[in-house]
């Protein structure tokens, strides 16, 4: 594609991994939320899991879909605070090829609004790996709202001006 966002909407294969030891796929109101916001936005759930907060299994889960043909954008939420099991970051940014550094501090610019001061205790990262786009945000589902509806709802639209992702992905 060229630098220019497109002129049709292009569906992408969207995955959704909820970090969290507690969360089951009948209470995970942030995964949830994910599938079927991206639904509507016209994507394609191509998986959904759910992984404790284990920074291996984290990274069989993310590297088997960033090797995987049939994935192009993975949205992550959970495991990004501070608490000693929030391992997210450490588990998912040595995959990166290339960082998305404004997705974190874009999430945090908007989340000042929301939360106030407390948005510093998110560790919300994006990056790309294998021509997949990977976002990861909170887990609470307030946080994943946020995320999709002020940031990637557009980001993964191909039609988004003046620039989206759809283009950098495989």
């Amino acid at each position: 594609m060229s630098g220019h966002a497109a002129k049709e909407f292009v569906p992408l294969n969207i995955a959704v991994l909820t970090v969290s030891d507690t969360r089951t796929f009948e209470n995970d109101t942030s995964g949830n939320l994910l599938e079927t916001r991206l639904i509507e936005a016209g994507h394609k759930l191509a998986e959904r899991a759910i992984s404790i907060d284990d920074i291996y299994q984290l990274r069989e889960v993310v590297s088997k879909w960033i090797a995987s043909e049939n994935v192009q954008a993975v949205l992550v939420t959970g495991g990004t605070g501070f608490s000693e099991r929030d391992t997210t970051p450490e588990a998912l940014i040595p995959l990166f090829d290339k960082p998305v550094e404004g997705f974190g501090e874009l999430f945090r610019h908007i989340s000042l609004q929301e939360i106030g001061s407390s948005t510093i205790q998110s560790r919300a990262v994006a990056g790309m790996a294998n021509q997949t786009v990977i976002f990861c945000m909170p887990g609470s589902t307030g946080a994943c709202a946020t995320a999709w509806d002020k940031i990637l709802v557009d980001q993964l639209n191909a039609q988004h001006r003046p620039c989206n992702f759809v283009m950098h992905l495989s």
